[in-house]
Protein backbone atom coordinates (compact mmCIF):
# COMPACT_ATOMS: atom_id res chain seq x y z
CA UNK A 1 0.00 0.00 0.00
CA UNK A 2 1.21 3.50 -1.12
CA UNK A 3 1.58 6.18 1.44
CA UNK A 4 -0.63 7.94 -1.16
CA UNK A 5 -3.67 5.36 -0.60
CA UNK A 6 -2.89 5.53 3.49
CA UNK A 7 -3.32 9.11 3.45
CA UNK A 8 -6.82 8.97 1.73
CA UNK A 9 -8.10 6.24 3.95
CA UNK A 10 -7.08 8.65 7.21
CA UNK A 11 -9.02 10.95 5.36
CA UNK A 12 -12.41 8.99 5.04
CA UNK A 13 -12.07 8.48 9.11
CA UNK A 14 -11.18 11.90 10.01
CA UNK A 15 -13.64 13.23 7.75
CA UNK A 16 -16.25 10.97 9.70
CA UNK A 17 -14.78 12.15 13.09
CA UNK A 18 -15.14 16.18 12.10
CA UNK A 19 -18.77 16.20 11.00
CA UNK A 20 -20.68 16.73 13.71
CA UNK A 21 -18.51 19.16 14.80
CA UNK A 22 -18.68 21.01 11.80
CA UNK A 23 -21.96 21.15 11.40
CA UNK A 24 -21.98 22.62 14.41
CA UNK A 25 -19.98 24.99 14.18
CA UNK A 26 -21.32 25.92 10.76
CA UNK A 27 -23.99 27.15 12.88
CA UNK A 28 -22.19 29.50 15.04
CA UNK A 29 -20.65 30.72 11.87
CA UNK A 30 -24.17 31.31 10.42
CA UNK A 31 -25.21 32.92 13.64
CA UNK A 32 -22.09 35.15 13.69
CA UNK A 33 -21.64 36.58 10.11
CA UNK A 34 -18.46 36.29 7.82
CA UNK A 35 -16.33 37.60 10.28
CA UNK A 36 -15.77 37.46 13.95
CA UNK A 37 -13.74 40.88 15.35
CA UNK A 38 -11.45 41.00 17.89
CA UNK A 39 -13.83 41.05 20.89
CA UNK A 40 -11.88 43.36 23.06
CA UNK A 41 -11.54 45.84 19.77
CA UNK A 42 -7.99 46.21 20.17
CA UNK A 43 -4.34 44.47 21.06
CA UNK A 44 -3.68 40.89 19.59
CA UNK A 45 -6.83 39.09 20.23
CA UNK A 46 -7.39 36.48 17.40
CA UNK A 47 -10.41 37.27 14.91
CA UNK A 48 -11.73 34.98 12.18
CA UNK A 49 -12.44 34.89 8.58
CA UNK A 50 -14.15 32.35 6.25
CA UNK A 51 -11.92 31.06 3.65
CA UNK A 52 -12.89 30.11 -0.15
CA UNK A 53 -14.32 26.91 1.12
CA UNK A 54 -15.79 28.73 4.45
CA UNK A 55 -13.20 27.17 7.07
CA UNK A 56 -12.69 29.52 9.88
CA UNK A 57 -9.09 31.41 9.90
CA UNK A 58 -7.75 32.91 12.81
CA UNK A 59 -5.14 36.32 12.18
CA UNK A 60 -4.34 38.16 14.63
CA UNK A 61 -3.50 42.45 13.60
CA UNK A 62 -0.79 44.67 15.03
CA UNK A 63 0.05 47.95 14.67
CA UNK A 64 -1.25 50.48 11.67
CA UNK A 65 -0.61 51.93 8.65
CA UNK A 66 0.35 50.12 5.15
CA UNK A 67 2.23 48.31 3.77
CA UNK A 68 0.82 45.25 6.13
CA UNK A 69 3.18 42.54 6.46
CA UNK A 70 1.29 39.03 6.31
CA UNK A 71 3.34 36.87 8.50
CA UNK A 72 2.70 32.81 7.19
CA UNK A 73 3.95 29.83 9.42
CA UNK A 74 5.37 26.68 7.99
CA UNK A 75 4.79 23.21 7.79
CA UNK A 76 3.18 22.15 11.14
CA UNK A 77 3.57 25.07 12.68
CA UNK A 78 1.43 28.70 13.79
CA UNK A 79 1.25 32.17 14.20
CA UNK A 80 3.13 31.51 17.71
CA UNK A 81 6.84 30.91 15.66
CA UNK A 82 6.46 34.66 14.40
CA UNK A 83 6.81 35.71 17.89
CA UNK A 84 9.95 37.81 18.28
CA UNK A 85 8.64 39.20 14.79
CA UNK A 86 5.31 40.97 15.99
CA UNK A 87 6.75 43.51 18.47
CA UNK A 88 9.96 44.26 16.44
CA UNK A 89 7.96 45.40 12.93
CA UNK A 90 4.74 46.22 14.22
CA UNK A 91 6.46 49.57 15.08
CA UNK A 92 6.67 50.74 11.15
CA UNK A 93 4.42 48.27 9.80
CA UNK A 94 1.23 46.88 10.34
CA UNK A 95 1.56 43.12 11.19
CA UNK A 96 -0.86 40.44 10.44
CA UNK A 97 0.14 37.26 11.47
CA UNK A 98 -2.28 34.50 10.31
CA UNK A 99 -2.61 30.40 11.01
CA UNK A 100 -3.48 28.40 8.20
CA UNK A 101 -6.65 25.69 7.95
CA UNK A 102 -6.32 23.07 10.35
CA UNK A 103 -3.15 24.85 12.18
CA UNK A 104 -3.37 26.87 15.34
CA UNK A 105 -6.69 28.40 16.23
CA UNK A 106 -8.23 27.81 12.60
CA UNK A 107 -10.57 25.43 11.73
CA UNK A 108 -10.10 21.34 10.70
CA UNK A 109 -12.66 21.03 7.94
CA UNK A 110 -10.55 19.90 4.92
CA UNK A 111 -9.92 16.63 3.07
CA UNK A 112 -6.95 17.60 1.62
CA UNK A 113 -4.53 20.61 2.93
CA UNK A 114 -3.69 22.12 -0.71
CA UNK A 115 -1.28 25.31 -1.24
CA UNK A 116 -4.00 26.70 -3.17
CA UNK A 117 -6.13 26.54 -0.42
CA UNK A 118 -3.90 27.86 2.24
CA UNK A 119 -3.62 30.83 -0.19
CA UNK A 120 -7.49 31.29 0.08
CA UNK A 121 -7.17 31.79 3.53
CA UNK A 122 -4.37 34.40 3.24
CA UNK A 123 -6.23 36.02 1.01
CA UNK A 124 -9.24 36.09 2.86
CA UNK A 125 -6.97 37.42 5.68
CA UNK A 126 -5.72 40.50 3.56
CA UNK A 127 -9.29 41.05 2.30
CA UNK A 128 -10.62 40.89 5.87
CA UNK A 129 -8.22 43.38 7.04
CA UNK A 130 -8.62 45.70 4.17
CA UNK A 131 -5.04 46.16 3.05
CA UNK A 132 -4.23 47.59 0.21
CA UNK A 133 -0.35 47.06 -0.14
CA UNK A 134 0.77 43.63 1.17
CA UNK A 135 4.41 42.00 1.22
CA UNK A 136 3.24 38.40 2.12
CA UNK A 137 6.12 36.52 4.18
CA UNK A 138 6.04 32.92 4.28
CA UNK A 139 8.46 30.56 6.22
CA UNK A 140 9.63 26.78 4.63
CA UNK A 141 5.85 25.40 3.35
CA UNK A 142 4.77 29.01 3.41
CA UNK A 143 6.74 29.74 0.96
CA UNK A 144 4.26 27.58 -1.44
CA UNK A 145 1.64 29.28 0.47
CA UNK A 146 2.04 32.80 -0.58
CA UNK A 147 3.01 31.97 -4.00
CA UNK A 148 -0.63 30.76 -4.54
CA UNK A 149 -1.86 34.27 -2.39
CA UNK A 150 -0.04 36.12 -4.69
CA UNK A 151 -1.21 34.12 -8.00
CA UNK A 152 -4.86 34.85 -6.24
CA UNK A 153 -4.37 38.37 -6.04
CA UNK A 154 -2.01 40.43 -8.24
CA UNK A 155 -2.86 43.95 -7.63
CA UNK A 156 -2.30 43.78 -3.53
CA UNK A 157 0.53 42.31 -3.53
CA UNK A 158 3.79 44.07 -3.39
CA UNK A 159 6.61 40.95 -3.11
CA UNK A 160 7.02 38.01 -1.35
CA UNK A 161 9.52 37.14 1.31
CA UNK A 162 10.29 33.74 1.50
CA UNK A 163 11.91 32.72 5.10
CA UNK A 164 14.86 29.71 4.67
CA UNK A 165 12.49 28.16 1.24
CA UNK A 166 12.41 28.52 -2.37
CA UNK A 167 15.96 26.89 -2.50
CA UNK A 168 15.27 25.42 -5.86
CA UNK A 169 12.08 25.45 -7.33
CA UNK A 170 12.57 23.14 -9.76
CA UNK A 171 14.08 20.54 -7.30
CA UNK A 172 13.90 17.34 -8.98
CA UNK A 173 11.66 14.60 -7.05
CA UNK A 174 10.50 11.22 -7.74
CA UNK A 175 7.05 9.44 -6.30
CA UNK A 176 9.17 6.66 -4.85
CA UNK A 177 11.29 9.30 -2.87
CA UNK A 178 8.30 10.97 -1.46
CA UNK A 179 6.52 7.97 -0.70
CA UNK A 180 9.83 6.94 1.10
CA UNK A 181 9.88 10.52 3.00
CA UNK A 182 6.20 10.29 4.46
CA UNK A 183 6.55 6.54 5.64
CA UNK A 184 8.28 6.81 8.93
CA UNK A 185 6.17 9.53 9.58
CA UNK A 186 3.02 7.37 8.45
CA UNK A 187 3.44 4.20 10.36
CA UNK A 188 4.24 6.90 13.61
CA UNK A 189 4.01 10.48 13.03
CA UNK A 190 5.36 11.42 16.70
CA UNK A 191 8.41 9.69 16.15
CA UNK A 192 8.64 10.26 12.02
CA UNK A 193 8.11 14.06 12.25
CA UNK A 194 10.22 13.93 15.27
CA UNK A 195 13.24 12.72 12.56
CA UNK A 196 12.27 14.98 10.08
CA UNK A 197 12.75 17.71 11.94
CA UNK A 198 15.45 17.28 13.89
CA UNK A 199 17.75 17.40 10.45
CA UNK A 200 16.66 21.35 10.27
CA UNK A 201 18.68 22.50 13.06
CA UNK A 202 22.43 23.39 14.28
CA UNK A 203 24.71 21.95 16.61
CA UNK A 204 24.69 25.23 18.71
CA UNK A 205 21.10 25.95 18.12
CA UNK A 206 19.60 26.55 22.00
CA UNK A 207 18.52 22.90 22.82
CA UNK A 208 15.20 24.52 25.60
CA UNK A 209 14.16 26.13 21.61
CA UNK A 210 14.78 22.41 19.79
CA UNK A 211 12.60 20.51 21.95
CA UNK A 212 10.43 23.36 22.19
CA UNK A 213 9.73 22.69 18.33
CA UNK A 214 9.75 19.06 18.16
CA UNK A 215 7.51 18.47 20.68
CA UNK A 216 4.79 21.06 19.06
CA UNK A 217 5.18 20.34 15.61
CA UNK A 218 5.16 16.53 16.40
CA UNK A 219 2.02 17.01 18.39
CA UNK A 220 0.44 18.04 15.30
CA UNK A 221 -3.00 16.66 13.86
CA UNK A 222 -1.36 13.84 11.65
CA UNK A 223 -3.54 13.79 8.63
CA UNK A 224 -3.15 17.64 8.45
CA UNK A 225 0.62 17.29 8.35
CA UNK A 226 1.13 14.65 6.33
CA UNK A 227 -1.83 16.02 3.95
CA UNK A 228 -0.23 19.35 3.50
CA UNK A 229 3.51 17.40 3.15
CA UNK A 230 1.78 15.57 0.44
CA UNK A 231 0.74 18.54 -1.43
CA UNK A 232 3.63 20.84 -0.97
CA UNK A 233 6.18 17.91 -2.30
CA UNK A 234 3.89 16.77 -5.23
CA UNK A 235 4.22 20.25 -6.59
CA UNK A 236 7.98 19.13 -7.13
CA UNK A 237 7.18 16.32 -9.10
CA UNK A 238 4.32 18.36 -11.03
CA UNK A 239 6.48 21.18 -12.00
CA UNK A 240 3.94 23.49 -10.35
CA UNK A 241 6.22 24.30 -7.11
CA UNK A 242 8.19 26.44 -10.32
CA UNK A 243 5.18 26.70 -12.43
CA UNK A 244 3.33 29.41 -10.47
CA UNK A 245 5.76 32.17 -10.06
CA UNK A 246 5.35 32.24 -14.02
CA UNK A 247 2.18 34.09 -13.14
CA UNK A 248 3.60 36.36 -10.68
CA UNK A 249 5.43 40.20 -11.45
CA UNK A 250 5.60 40.91 -7.72
CA UNK A 251 9.63 40.54 -6.71
CA UNK A 252 10.95 37.77 -4.47
CA UNK A 253 13.68 38.54 -1.58
CA UNK A 254 14.68 35.10 0.77
CA UNK A 255 16.16 35.82 3.96
CA UNK A 256 18.07 31.59 4.39
CA UNK A 257 20.36 30.22 6.36
CA UNK A 258 22.78 28.52 5.27
CA UNK A 259 21.83 24.72 5.81
CA UNK A 260 21.18 24.68 2.29
CA UNK A 261 22.27 25.89 -0.87
CA UNK A 262 19.88 27.59 -3.15
CA UNK A 263 19.99 27.36 -6.96
CA UNK A 264 20.15 31.20 -7.92
CA UNK A 265 19.76 29.84 -12.17
CA UNK A 266 17.17 27.38 -11.51
CA UNK A 267 14.50 30.29 -9.36
CA UNK A 268 16.00 32.95 -11.82
CA UNK A 269 14.35 31.05 -15.03
CA UNK A 270 10.99 31.42 -13.50
CA UNK A 271 10.94 34.14 -11.46
CA UNK A 272 10.76 37.82 -12.60
CA UNK A 273 12.77 38.80 -10.01
CA UNK A 274 14.88 37.25 -7.19
CA UNK A 275 17.35 37.88 -4.56
CA UNK A 276 18.57 36.01 -1.30
CA UNK A 277 19.72 37.53 1.93
CA UNK A 278 21.99 34.58 3.34
CA UNK A 279 22.32 34.80 6.85
CA UNK A 280 25.42 32.51 8.52
CA UNK A 281 25.07 29.67 10.56
CA UNK A 282 21.43 30.21 10.89
CA UNK A 283 19.20 27.06 11.17
CA UNK A 284 15.43 25.99 9.91
CA UNK A 285 14.08 28.46 12.34
CA UNK A 286 16.39 30.84 12.86
CA UNK A 287 13.33 33.48 13.57
CA UNK A 288 13.32 31.90 16.45
CA UNK A 289 16.89 30.42 17.39
CA UNK A 290 18.42 33.87 16.24
CA UNK A 291 15.62 36.55 16.17
CA UNK A 292 17.94 39.59 16.20
CA UNK A 293 20.14 38.76 13.44
CA UNK A 294 16.84 37.40 11.47
CA UNK A 295 14.83 40.75 12.02
CA UNK A 296 17.75 42.64 10.83
CA UNK A 297 18.03 40.54 7.46
CA UNK A 298 14.09 40.34 6.95
CA UNK A 299 13.77 44.69 7.18
CA UNK A 300 16.69 44.56 4.40
CA UNK A 301 14.24 42.04 2.76
CA UNK A 302 11.39 43.92 3.19
CA UNK A 303 13.19 47.58 1.97
CA UNK A 304 14.32 45.38 -0.87
CA UNK A 305 11.09 44.52 -1.97
CA UNK A 306 9.43 48.30 -1.42
CA UNK A 307 12.44 49.66 -3.50
CA UNK A 308 11.66 47.63 -6.23
CA UNK A 309 8.16 48.14 -6.28
CA UNK A 310 8.31 51.20 -6.08
CA UNK A 311 10.73 50.95 -9.38
CA UNK A 312 7.95 49.19 -11.43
Amino acid sequence: MTVHTSLHQWSGSLNRWVAAWAAMLFILVLAAGPVWANPAGDGDWPRFVLSADKTPISYTVHGKGEPTLILVHGWSCDGRYWRHQIDAFSKKYRVVVVDLAGHGHSGLMRGRYTMRAFGEDVRAVAEAVGSRTVILVGHSMGGAVIAEAARLMPDRVLGLVGVDTFDNVEYPLTREALDEMLAPMVDDFSGGSRAFVTEMFLPATDPRIREWILADISAAPPYVALSAMEELLTQYISGDTARVFETIVAPVVTVNGDLWPIDFEANRRHMRSFEAIIVEQADHFFMLSRPHVFNRAMERAVQTVLRKAAAN
